[in-house]
């Protein structure tokens, strides 16, 4: 394994022809110039110059190494930029996968924080729903994932990731416009046991399923869908009531439908998740700090 630094100075003792001539261009002296030289013959096995009078020229290894020494060092000298550029959060990749609403809220505002601020950083969007986004970060397939909880069911969380809290999302039930509890400020679930209704995605459906059981009743799910406008079109069309997120109105809310706070509230976590050993990449660490902010600043999910 060469020294970076031996290579630096065996470029400049050929590029001068003398020990002492490195020495004066590199700010070294001579013994240390000769020093570097012994350590990189060690390393080389071979030695690199011999003695012709009062010159010197290069061995057959000699020759050989000074034909990649320019290439080695100009390699160096990019990945130093490079390195540099991402360390300085000149440059960079993350890869974030969320779910469907976060994608249309959180996501875009934090992006946009982040262009102004950091515009040579590139984000890759990917697109997942919980458990299965978790996995994609513990696989390496994306850098942070976004995903939701709900305090009713148990949920294992891969051990490598860690969790980073960002709000809590107050759930609402969805009513066609004229509907006769469309005029409360907040509706108690159980007053709701006989209406037919629209579900969403499996963890939804499965909180849903849940929160209705501590009631008292077992809902009779009429459609189930994992898109968000169309369990509002349904909801318009008298096809049933349903249970949603407040980011998804935050964003997207039918005009023949209200939204009602249940009473008492019930709320979904949302956190973003990231593998321990990447919370020191300044890119990622920047998104996240991002989202935080963003998170932060929201009222009323």
């Amino acid at each position: 394994m060469f020294d970076s630094r031996h290579i630096k100075t065996f470029h400049e003792v050929v590029r001068s022809g003398s020990y002492s001539g490195a020495a004066r261009a590199l700010g070294y002296t001579q013994p240390a110039i000769t020093q570097q030289m012994k350590a990189l013959e060690r390393a080389v096995g071979s030695p690199l110059f011999i003695r012709v009078g009062r010159g010197m020229r290069l061995t057959e290894a000699g020759e050989t190494l000074a034909r990649h020494a320019d290439t080695i060092l100009t390699s160096i000298s990019t990945a130093q930029q490079q390195m540099s550029a991402i360390t300085r959060l000149r440059s960079g990749r993350v890869r974030v996968c969320a779910f469907p609403s976060a994608n249309a809220t959180l996501i875009p505002e934090a992006m946009a924080r982040l262009a102004a601020a950091h515009p040579g950083v590139r984000v890759e969007l990917l697109e997942g729903e919980p458990p299965d986004s978790l996995g994609r970060v513990v696989r390496g397939e994306c850098d942070i994932t976004l995903a939701f909880t709900y305090p009713g069911l148990r949920e294992e969380t891969p051990a490598e990731l860690v969790e980073i809290p960002l709000l809590e999302d107050q759930l609402t039930v969805l009513l066609p416009t004229g509907h006769p509890l469309a005029r409360r400020r907040a509706v108690k679930l159980a007053e709701l046991s006989e209406e037919r209704w629209i579900a969403g995605c499996l963890r939804c459906r499965a909180n849903f399923l849940h929160e209705c059981a501590e009631q008292g009743f077992a809902p009779d799910i009429a459609f189930t869908t994992d898109d968000n406008l169309v369990v509002q079109s349904m909801v318009a069309a008298g096809l049933g009531v349903a249970m949603m997120p407040g980011l998804v109105l935050s964003f997207l809310c039918h005009q023949k439908v209200t939204g009602r706070a249940l009473d008492p509230a019930s709320r979904r976590h949302v956190s973003a998740y990231v593998l321990r050993e990447h919370l020191g990449i300044p890119a990622t660490a920047r998104v996240l700090e991002e989202l935080k902010t963003v998170a932060g600043n929201r009222v009323g999910c």
